[in-house]
């Protein structure tokens, strides 16, 4: 057997690099003489005070950067499209806050209404940019590599797939109580159907865009599309809650608290349905349908947002290394994710049957839901640590150049996850105040705590993932290719170390050290002449340095951390899907077990669950989103 070796050659490279000097274009030369003129203008000190006085134009030269200066004119755009969001927000927020609470002369017409105002805009918005872009098509645009994945996209295509199923239910309902209902409920569905189509498109076409010509018009457009969508996940999230609310109070009657008001805040029509079995299927469909619904919203409008950041970005053409999902080394995350996947597919049905039918049968399925949490989270919390403890191993710096997306994804998971703490620790309080303690109760004390420090360890997991260098191959790693010798001819070429690691090659990795005992080592060949046979001794054994030992054990090393770090986040992935089921379809115990209501009031404690529950919800389908990007990264 005879080993030859070749390390890389820089030296070739200078002749061609002089040569792509010398070919520059007349483009690149105006650019490179721009460039060199910008520096020279401005290692020109400024002039003194005394010159600009004398030149008679002192007052003029002083107030011009603040009339003319690029930057100053942006920033107000911001500040000023950004208030101007926040005054749409605020306004919407407080007529479905009027309406909640049957204000007086507040109707939810007057909410669609504006709903559908906003969307008309929105639509109007967005037609001129797709018309404007078309028409400049043939221009060289600048793009952000790192916002709208492809994954992403695909994710908020099918949401909004669901969603304009739930529109034909929405529209179907509205037919069936045309007779009683306002004209605007059959609106409402038709506009946002075609507003979800568009805006769509508009995000698989667009949202990679940094827009650099009508900046602050841009400006006021993106950040209408962010509210508008903030102000439709809003509505979303309170019909919803006040569904679940009826649905909650019946429950409480079977656990025997009795004591708590019962009055219905139901919104029925006050007619007949001209099909009562198609208007119900359609009634009870919507509401199975609005947590995608939800979490297409609030997906379009952080893609939008990240657009809005873009406005006139000044960013580095740097190559972008794609990231690809492979399920290759991700066997055993994936079958255990799986497995938590379908057990938390039957915990949710046994619940939802279980749940109200009788006070000992509520408590079961109370126990059940919380042994199972438990079971997950620690799980979660086990994986989380041994891929911190692999990332303390490791020496690697992080990356730390701005991304406005990457910023946001971290931005969200901290914020998102403080609706979950809010309400562990309001049933930790609850737990330890009260005067008496149900046996489900003393499940709900770790679950709470477990909440806590899972969501703790997980941000940390994923944030340190995100900013972390991609890895690249290392072209200083010497090309060793084996060669095997018998009776003097050479009958095949085993691959190299590189192909090895990167796992090109059919040959397994483990049997690459067997070959190296009576091997031979000789230099690569340049061009295309044949081994003098001559010169191959079977029999000559030259040894390799222990360099080569040691970037072969290198590899191997960091192969399986990888290989640990992506089943860790394939497990972690798909039990976020998990644990966003139950809460999405109604499998709520902060609602059924009734403890917090019995410390904090049925009230208060209803209207804080009703404000962080939305954003736990989120949570686990964004934490579900970027442990998808780490794991295509790693």
């Amino acid at each position: 057997m005879v080993i030859e070796g070749k390390a890389g050659g820089p030296s070739r490279a200078a002749p061609k690099g002089r040569k792509s000097r010398a070919a520059k274009s007349p483009a690149a030369q105006a650019t490179a003489a721009d460039g060199w003129e910008l520096q020279k203008t401005q290692a020109v000190p400024p002039p003194s005070p005394a010159h600009s006085n004398r030149s008679g134009g002192g007052g003029a030269s002083r107030r011009l950067p603040l009339l003319g200066g690029k930057s100053y004119p942006q920033k107000n755009a911001e500040i000023l499209s950004s208030q101007y969001g926040l005054h749409l927000f605020l306004a919407g927020l407080l007529l479905m806050f009027a309406w909640a609470v049957h204000a007086a002369g507040i109707a939810k017409s007057a909410v669609f209404s504006y709903l559908i105002t906003l969307m008309l805009l929105q639509l109007l918005w967005m037609a001129w940019y797709i018309c404007r872009r078309y028409a400049q098509k043939r221009l060289i645009q600048d793009k952000d590599t790192h916002a709208g994945a492809r994954w992403l996209k695909c994710g908020i295509t099918l949401f909004a797939v669901i969603t304009l199923i739930m529109d034909s239910f929405k529209i179907g309902y509205f037919v069936g109580f045309s007779s009683c209902l306002s004209i605007t409920e059959g609106i409402f569905p038709v506009t946002h159907a075609v507003h979800t189509l568009l805006q769509v498109y508009f995000l698989w076409c667009h949202v990679k865009d940094i827009i650099q010509s009508f900046k602050t018009l841009e400006r006021f457009g993106v950040i209408h599309s962010v509210f508008t969508n903030l102000l439709l996940w809003t509505n979303g999230v309170l019909t919803e809650s006040k569904h679940q609310l009826n649905e909650h109070k019946e429950r409480l009657i079977t656990l025997g608290f009795g004591n708590i008001s019962m009055e219905l805040d139901d919104h029925a029509p006050y007619c007949n349905c001209t099909i009562p079995a198609l208007c119900s299927i359609f009634s009870q469909g919507i509401y199975y349908l609005y947590p995608f619904n939800i979490e297409y919203h609030i997906l379009a409008s952080t893609m939008l947002y990240v657009l809005w950041k873009n406005i006139g970005r000044k960013v580095e053409h740097l190559q972008q290394s794609k990231t690809s999902f492979k399920f290759q080394g991700k066997t055993m995350g994936t079958i255990l994710g799986l497995v938590v996947f379908s057990t938390t597919i039957a915990v949710v049905v046994v619940y939802l049957i279980q749940i109200g039918r009788s006070k000992i049968k509520s408590e079961l399925a109370l126990i059940m839901f919380y042994l199972y949490a438990i079971t997950v989270l620690t799980l979660m919390c086990a994986a989380g640590i041994v891929a911190l403890l692999i990332y303390r191993l490791e020496d690697k710096s992080l990356d730390a150049s701005k991304n406005p997306a990457r910023k946001l994804d971290a931005d969200l998971l901290v914020g998102t996850a403080s609706g979950s703490w809010l309400l562990s620790w309001g049933s930790i309080l609850a737990i330890i105040c009260a005067q008496s303690h149900p046996t489900y109760s003393w499940y709900n004390l770790p679950y709470s705590i477990l909440v806590i420090i899972e969501k703790y360890i997980q941000n940390l997991f994923i944030i340190e993932s995100i900013h972390r260098e991609q890895e690249r191959t290392n072209d200083d790693i010497k090309t060793l290719r084996i060669l095997t010798v018998s009776n003097g001819s050479i009958l095949s070429i085993a691959p190299s170390y590189k192909e090895i690691y990167n796992g090109t090659s059919d040959i397994e990795s483990r049997e690459l050290p067997h070959m190296f005992s009576g091997n031979s080592c000789l230099p690569e060949s340049s061009g295309s002449s044949t081994l003098d046979e001559d010169k191959i001794q079977a029999n000559t054994p030259i040894t390799l340095s222990s360099s080569d030992f040691s970037i072969y054990n290198g590899n191997m090393m960091i192969n399986n951390k990888r290989r640990i770090l992506k089943n860790i986040a394939a497990f972690l992935f798909l039990c976020n899907l998990s644990l966003w089921i139950p809460p999405a379809f109604g499998c709520r115990p902060e609602y059924d077990n009734g403890l917090e209501e019995m410390v904090f009031g049925f009230e208060p404690w209803i209207i804080v669950v009703n404000l962080a529950m939305p954003f736990s919800i989120f949570y686990r389908m964004h934490s579900a989103a970027s442990l998808f990007e780490v794991s295509c990264k790693i």
